[in-house]
Parts: C-alpha cells; sequence; structure tokens
C-alpha cells in the first residue's frame, strides 16, 4: 500500500500538537520512495503556511558520520525551516514544547543570492553567502523513540524543532568552516566537541550537495533565507533544568535555559 500523503502529514501533525508521537510512520510494505518522503515534508510546509506560517529557510542533516551513526540512517535528510521555529537566545524554552529533543551546533548562513540547479558548488555557495552566525538547533522526532528511517525523517520535515541564532555575524572570510572548533556545555560542563570539517569536510560544500539535491524536486534556496548545513558533532539529548551553551572556538556562542515542563 502506498503512502498517503494528506493522512501521513496529519499524523505528524497530530503528534507534534498533542506532543505523542506515532509508534511507526512509513513501513516498508509502503514501497516508499525519497519523492514520496519530500511531498509529505511539503505537505506539512504547506499546511502551516496555509495556518499563517512561512518559509524562512532549509536545514541539511545527519550529513556528518557521527550523526549517522547516532540515528541509525545512511543517508542525509533535509527539511523547511518555518518562521515559527526560531526562538531568542539567552530566554528560557520549556521541555513541554518538544518531544524527546537533541541539540546540535552548527554555523548558519544567510544568502543574498539565490542558489539553484544540479550543477552548484562551493564558488557558488561562497558567492551566495551574506554571512555566517552560530547557530543552535533542536531536532525533534514525531516518531516514538526516534524509531527512523530515511524516509521517515524526510517526510517528519528532517526532524526539525527549533533553531537558535547568535548575534555574533562573520562573513566567510572572516572565519575558516574547513577548521573550527566547536562545543556543547550543560551548565558549564562540555558535553560534546566536534569541528566544522566533520560537515562534508566543509559546510560549505554540504550546502552545495544540498542545493543540487533538492533541484531534483524543483527546489531551490532564496535570498534572504537561513540555511544550516548539519551538525559539525554528535547530537546531545536536552535534559529539563539545564543551561545550554554552543561555542564555536575563536568565533561566537549561543546560550538558553532548557526548564521543566510546569
Amino acid at each position: 500500500m502506498p503512502i498517503n500523503i494528506a493522512h501521513t502529514a496529519q499524523r505528524l501533525i497530530e503528534a507534534k500538537s498533542t506532543g505523542t508521537p506515532v509508534d511507526q510512520l512509513i513501513t516498508d510494505e509502503m514501497g516508499p520512495t525519497t519523492e514520496d518522503a519530500f511531498r509529505v515534508q511539503q505537505e506539512l510546509v504547506r499546511r502551516a503556511i496555509e495556518d499563517g506560517d512561512a518559509v524562512a529557510g532549509f536545514k541539511l542533516g545527519n550529513i556528518a558520520k557521527a550523526m549517522q551513526d547516532k540515528f541509525g540512517v545512511d543517508e542525509p535528510d533535509y527539511g523547511y525551516i518555518l518562521a515559527s521555529q526560531f526562538y531568542p537566545e539567552n530566554l528560557a524554552i520549556s521541555e513541554s514544547e518538544f518531544i524527546e529533543p537533541f541539540i546540535e551546533l552548527e554555523p548558519g548562513f544567510v544568502l543574498k543570492k539565490d542558489l539553484y540547479g544540479k550543477h552548484v558548488n562551493a564558488a557558488d555557495v561562497i558567492a551566495a553567502t551574506d554571512f555566517v552566525v552560530p547557530s543552535l538547533e533542536i531536532i525533534d522526532s514525531r516518531v516514538k523513540n526516534w524509531n527512523i528511517s530515511l524516509f521517515d525523517t524526510l517526510a517528519d520535515n528532517g526532524s526539525i524543532g527549533g533553531i537558535l541564532i547568535g548575534g555574533q555575524p562573520r562573513k566567510l572570510s572572516e572565519v575558516n568552516l574547513a577548521d573550527t572548533a566547536g562545543v556543547i556545555e550543560y551548565d558549564g560542563r562540555e558535553v560534546a566537541r566536534g569541528n566544522t570539517n566533520a560537515v562534508y569536510g566543509n559546510p560549505i560544500g554540504a550546502i552545495a550537495w544540498l542545493v543540487r539535491r533538492i533541484s531534483a524536486y524543483g527546489v531551490g534556496l532564496k535570498a534572504g533565507q537561513f540555511i544550516l548545513p548539519g551538525s559539525c558533532l554528535a547530537a546531545e539529548k536536552m535534559i529539563p533544568g539545564t543551561s545550554i551553551t554552543g561555542r564555536f572556538e575563536g568565533w561566537g556562542e549561543i546560550s538558553f535555559d532548557y526548564t521543566a515542563a510546569v
């Protein structure tokens, strides 16, 4: 039985709104394809826009081997970023917002030119980038216990939960994204460490990969959009009652308090 696009999207919407994940989303018996899963994602986004939201960018996930190993997938995922998914830094975020969230650290790109096509390369990404900022991504699955395949996470909009942007923008010429160390700390204690070169060798190349991949669906990136290339370290499970900080050494940091539900 093939994937029912509308029904699958509705199940994901209900899981998010109730905080109760689905036991299973997409099964082998459905004969799933990445195109089917992406159509579910686009249906989710269409309904969000219909309800007053807006597309703000795009994300790439699980491109680092550490992330693929963490969640048992062997290909990157990708998804739309919506305006409603941004949270301010240095303020509290309640665990009631999510189901089973993890935190990632990555450089965020803001574009000044459109990027589209199956031949986009790193030079095109450099020319299209306005600036980069330190960013935290909260990932959260609407599938129980993160028991996901590539099809599940694609349908679930790349398992995105939320985004925080740090206030230290830099031009690409002012940072070395081929070799910048990053750490995540809980209450001042380091819990994860990585390097931007784990993101496909360089996050710039990761974004070129993303553009080439989504061009197969007739989709591209737009000037002014915010783009996440993937985490530079293995995602860390979020613990309520914790102050969380992500830091790129020699660049900047982002912090927030993850509070227990009242």
